[in-house]
């Protein structure tokens, strides 16, 4: 039989974006770095990140503060609707306002993303072949985060939804053999001051 270890995936949110989402503002470029600052004693082996600039960007400026460990762009790391639920899964206050939300995204972005969220789970989640511990940072997006939290959790597929994510904010799931996932740290802003942490939130979302 095939020997398993556990994988450990830190997952974080790119950095703060600029307003065309074209590239990082000073301040995501500062929360990316200060990011690579806080992993340089993590043992991690391989940043994964989704094909768009402000991830790949991100991306970057941390693995300049981790020598060695490869950039690998990845499809599944990028930014679409993990899954769209029908209006009988949802709570009946809010289905017809979470659905005409929604709606408003892009029609490749729906009709893409449940197949490329399954892709997610099966390339980034679960244990690892071999007897070493496997430790991997993905820089993704709001949603993606929000997907493979739902997951490691097994809540309802539609509850990735409510789950909002700092830029550059730390999240690390551990999958071992034999166990279920467990949610060793979520949305973890620590490592940035107070004036670079949940850019993009209104200021009564701000702790």
């Amino acid at each position: 039989m095939t020997a398993t270890a556990a994988r450990y995936l830190y997952v974080t949110r790119h950095g703060e974006a600029s307003e065309d989402e074209t590239a990082l503002t000073e301040a995501g470029r500062r929360q990316a770095a200060l990011l690579g600052e806080r992993l340089l004693g993590a043992p991690i082996t391989a940043i994964h990140h989704g094909p768009l600039p402000r991830a790949e960007q991100t991306a970057r400026l941390v693995g300049e503060q981790l020598p060695g460990v490869p950039l690998l762009r990845s499809e599944p790391a990028g930014d679409y609707i993990p899954y769209l639920p029908s209006r009988e899964e949802l709570p009946a206050d809010s289905a017809d306002r979470t659905l005409a939300r929604l709606a408003e995204f892009p029609a490749a972005e729906r009709e893409m993303g449940p197949g490329l969220a399954e892709e997610a789970l099966a390339r980034f989640t679960g244990t690892v072949e071999g007897d070493e511990p496997r430790h991997e940072l993905l820089v993704t997006h709001n949603f993606l985060v929000g997907w493979l939290v739902r997951a490691a959790l097994d809540a309802p597929k539609w509850r990735w939804l409510g789950l909002n994510h700092a830029n550059a904010g730390l999240t690390v799931i551990r999958y071992a053999p034999g166990r279920p996932p467990a949610l060793l740290l979520y949305n973890d802003t620590g490592h940035l001051p107070a004036e670079l942490r949940w850019t993009g939130f209104p200021p009564e979302l701000h702790i």
